[in-house]
């Protein structure tokens, strides 16, 4: 049998044998080097070939490295450690606003000096006469005069790019977790080891000849044929799949939900990406210094700044935040701002899509769902990205209900494929009564979507008088959960192995 499959292997596949061998286990670019193999490609296709047969087994490693995000971030102190050198300069306590004043820090740079001070233990934050005071503490007397495991990880990224087995695993976190300071990239390496039957086979002879495929009328005219070794053909060995063309699997959901929801009746809308925080935030009734607002947290264009708006419907929105408007509602109590609400930002929410609609089309009914990308200043990492695609539904008719809304999620849910699904008792700015939506998924219950009813402050504006029923939900949620997807990044690196092989849902 040993002889059978020597007869069966390729020049190629005998000489990776032969070089592992030497080295039992070693890496495709070691092989291709003492092998003395042209090209990389033809170790792994005889690689390939030899795992098929049972001989070698090809094992790959994820291995990530880090870099700085920007070369000045080695060469300039971390917020937090130029905010603890004024503290120190001035004694050890400060106000917030002499931060602000500092040349040291920029004003965008103060909220996370602060953030990360207090996080790190270095500073307390208190009040005092109407003002903020930070005051150092031992801990940050310390810090002083001695670098953090982050300060010393950026002095060494400065130098050049270290492995994951150089780095301390929680730090890398930490800095993980902040804008533009470290980059990862991940590297896939491939070994390639002998089985015993492999360590069997390459131990017997094996001779290299010169082999070929196909039986040409020049082989036979000129006699050649006679010096070479027609390779043999195993017609039982393992094929390859065959990979026709595919849709991606997040915009296999897209159609599929977008599907779901014309069977039930829906209209789809869909508006642009720019809005004024007038659409976004200020027509949803969410107060004008909502933390949600926070330039850390949104994407405020450059150009266009401002957006202009309709007169009328700002002096409604105007009343409602500020007394309540015609409402037995007493609003937020501040003095709205039309500058605030001029601003121009990238979309945080597709609920923006639904609020515009319903200014247009205050009468019933109204059935309308929209899919599309928002974007959030969000640190990336595992589960966050700062554009991602999120699905937004409403339903606005005479009699409307929480039990209709109730059912509507039910029906939606298990046409996506989940059977157990639980509502519980929630809280979003602008619905009320507002529902969280649970979904059973590996003997877990995992939340998954927020729902309710529009608050009359959100609707009354726009002259809607009936019950409007609204929900929303992440898309690459959704995709993770059905595929077992662990890191969120990984939906967009095109891992091509993983494109070929995710099963239809």
């Amino acid at each position: 049998m040993s002889e059978k499959v020597i007869e069966e292997l390729s020049n190629a596949e005998k000489q990776l044998l032969l070089t592992l061998k030497q080295l039992d286990e070693a890496s495709a670019e070691d092989i291709q080097k003492i092998g003395k193999f042209s090209q990389l490609v033809e170790v792994m296709n005889a690689a390939s070939w030899l795992q098929s047969k049972k001989l070698v087994v090809i094992s790959e490693k994820v291995k990530n490295y880090y870099s700085l995000a920007k070369k000045q971030v080695a060469t300039k102190d971390l917020p937090e450690r130029r905010a603890l050198k004024i503290l120190k300069k001035n004694h050890g306590i400060a106000e917030v606003d002499e931060l602000s004043k500092s040349s040291k820090l920029k004003s965008k740079e103060v909220q996370v000096a602060i953030g990360w001070m207090k996080k790190k233990g270095w500073a307390t934050i208190s009040k005092s006469e109407g003002k903020t005071i930070l005051e150092i503490t031992d801990k940050g007397k310390s810090a002083c005069d001695v670098k953090g495991k982050d300060e010393k990880l950026i002095e060494l990224l400065g130098k050049g790019e270290l492995s994951e087995d150089e780095v301390d695993k929680e730090t890398v976190k930490t800095l993980m977790s902040r804008q533009d300071i470290i980059n990862e990239r991940s590297v896939v390496l491939r070994s390639i080891k002998l089985t015993e039957l492999g360590k069997e086979i390459s131990s017997l002879p094996m001779i290299l000849k010169k082999q070929v495929s196909q039986l040409t009328t020049e082989l036979l005219q000129t006699g050649k044929w006679q010096e070479v070794e027609l390779r043999r053909y195993n017609v039982d060995t393992f094929a390859p799949k065959m990979y026709g063309g595919a849709v991606h699997p997040m915009q296999r959901l897209i159609l599929k939900i977008r599907d779901i929801f014309l069977q039930m009746g829906f209209t789809e809308i869909e508006t642009d990406f720019i809005h004024s925080c007038f659409w976004n935030m200020d027509a949803l009734f969410i107060p004008q210094d909502h933390p949600a607002r926070d330039a850390q947290d949104t994407f405020y264009l450059k150009k266009p700044a401002r957006l202009k708006l309709d007169e009328t419907l700002t002096q409604k929105i105007k009343d409602m935040h500020e007394q309540g408007g015609d409402l037995p509602s007493t609003g937020w109590r501040y003095r709205w701002d039309l500058r605030e609400a001029e601003k121009a930002i990238l979309r945080t929410h597709t609920t923006v899509n639904t609020i515009k609609y319903l200014s247009e089309n205050p009468d019933p009914p109204v059935k309308v769902f929209s899919v599309g990308r928002v974007f959030r200043r969000e640190a990336l990492d595992s589960t966050h990205l700062p554009e991602f695609q999120q699905i937004e539904g409403i339903v606005m008719e005479e009699g409307a209900n929480l039990r209709m809304l109730i059912g509507i999620l039910t029906e939606f849910y298990k046409k996506i494929g989940f059977e157990k699904i639980r509502i519980r008792p929630g809280y979003f700015p602008y619905t009320e009564p507002s529902l969280e939506v649970e979904i059973q998924l590996g003997g877990k219950w995992l939340e998954y979507g927020g729902a309710g009813i529009f608050r009359p402050e959100v609707t009354s504006p726009f002259g809607v008088k009936h019950p409007v029923l609204a929900w929303g939900l992440g898309l690459e949620r959704l995709v993770m959960l059905r595929y077992d997807i662990k890191d969120i990044r990984n939906l967009y690196f095109n891992d091509i192995e993983w494109l070929k092989n995710a099963p239809f849902l």
